[in-house]
C-alpha cells in the first residue's frame, strides 16, 4: 500500500461479492497499511445475536487479500490468494461498526503475511488475525 491509494480503484469490491453482501467497506490506504470498516448487524450476526466470528475471518481476509493486491507488479497477470488464515475473537460485539486495520509482517516474491486487528466503535480488540496470502500467475 501506498500513500495517496486512490480507494476507487477497488471497484471488484462493489461487484456481488461476499465483501459487497457483508456490508465492507475500505476506508483508508496508507503508507503502510489498509483499513476497512464492516457493519454488525443481520448480515453478521451468529444465532445469538453477537459478531459472527466467521464474518471477522472474511473482514480480515479481504483486508489482507486487497493490500497484496495493492502491491502486486502485474495485477493483470498476478494474484493473490489466500493460503492460510487465524483468528483469535477477544470480545463480542452486539451492534455497530468494527473496524480492521490491515499491517505487513512479510511481504515477499510469492507470499506476503499481514497483521490484522478488528477493533469495535469504542477501539476495544475485537479480534486478532494473521493472513498469510500466496501471489500467483494468472
Amino acid at each position: 500500500m501506498k500513500t495517496g491509494f486512490d480507494l476507487s480503484r477497488l471497484q471488484f469490491a462493489d461487484i456481488d461479492t461476499i465483501t459487497k453482501h457483508l456490508g465492507i467497506e475500505f476506508t483508508e490506504a496508507g503508507e503502510g497499511y489498509l483499513t476497512a470498516r464492516m457493519p454488525v448487524d443481520g448480515r453478521t450476526h451468529q444465532p445469538f445475536g453477537i459478531l459472527h466470528g466467521g464474518a471477522s475471518v472474511v473482514l480480515a481476509e479481504s483486508l489482507g487479500s486487497v493490500a497484496s493486491w495493492m502491491l502486486l507488479d502485474d495485477p493483470a497477470r498476478q494474484r493473490a490468494v489466500g493460503l492460510e488464515v487465524n483468528a483469535n475473537h477477544l470480545r463480542a460485539v452486539r451492534s455497530g461498526w468494527v473496524y480492521g486495520r490491515c499491517t505487513p509482517i512479510h511481504t515477499g516474491r510469492t507470499t506476503h503475511v499481514w497483521d490484522i486487528r478488528i477493533t469495535d466503535e469504542q477501539g476495544k480488540l475485537v479480534c486478532i488475525s494473521r493472513l498469510t496470502v500466496a501471489i500467483i500467475s494468472a
